[in-house]
């Protein structure tokens, strides 16, 4: 949970907006093993908000941090919502593609959308889910269109497979379930640059 506020901060927090992308995504959450499938079925949404913090640039490359949070819903299992940090590397051609790459580790916090049993004196009783607490490192890959290439604050349209673990998925039966969530999204700037 103390991940999740700092991530919190840090998106909210900083008073630079003026130079800083928002980047949204919607995205299809499956339980699947990575680079199996691009597009799994049936689909179970979620959407994301975050931004990216300037580091190092050149012609060609981009490496940069970048922060998100989110939401999923995967219908009969669970839903949750997410913080998470990411460090990622653009490989940038002169016509505006860009070749994207991201590893990362965020926060997970899992809630049931089945109804939930708790057995007290000796019988069932439908109980309240507390959500269950998990760790989810990512990789991540994709492409991704600048509008204006010559531009370094261009707006981008993207399309990313990322691939993570959940965990503790379930202790002492399966530690680890792995995820697949392919993104469509954009990064722009909605705020005005400041004049100086």
């Amino acid at each position: 949970m103390q991940f999740a506020v700092m991530c919190c901060m840090l998106f909210f927090g900083q008073n630079s907006w003026s130079q800083r992308p928002v980047t949204l995504s919607i995205f299809n959450e499956s339980t699947a093993v990575p680079y199996d499938n691009l597009i799994n079925t049936p689909i179970h949404p979620g959407v994301q908000i975050g931004t990216e913090f300037h580091w190092k640039e050149s012609k060609h490359f981009r490496l940069y941090p970048s922060i998100s949070v989110g939401y999923m819903f995967h219908r009969k299992l669970f839903q949750g919502v997410y913080a998470n940090l990411e460090l990622g590397l653009d490989y940038k051609t002169s016509f505006g593609l860009n070749l994207k790459s991201k590893i990362g580790l965020g926060y997970l916090h899992t809630f049931s959308t089945q109804q939930e049993f708790q057995f007290n004196n000796g019988e069932y009783r439908s109980g309240r889910d507390k959500g269950n607490s998990r760790l989810m490192p990512s990789f991540t890959t994709g492409l991704g269109y600048r509008f204006n290439p010559k531009k370094n604050d261009s707006s981008e349209l993207f399309l990313l497979y990322q691939s993570w673990l959940e965990y503790p998925y379930s202790p002492g039966f399966i530690p680890l379930m792995a995820h697949t969530n392919l993104h469509l999204g954009l990064k722009f700037y909605p705020f005005e640059k400041n004049e100086r």
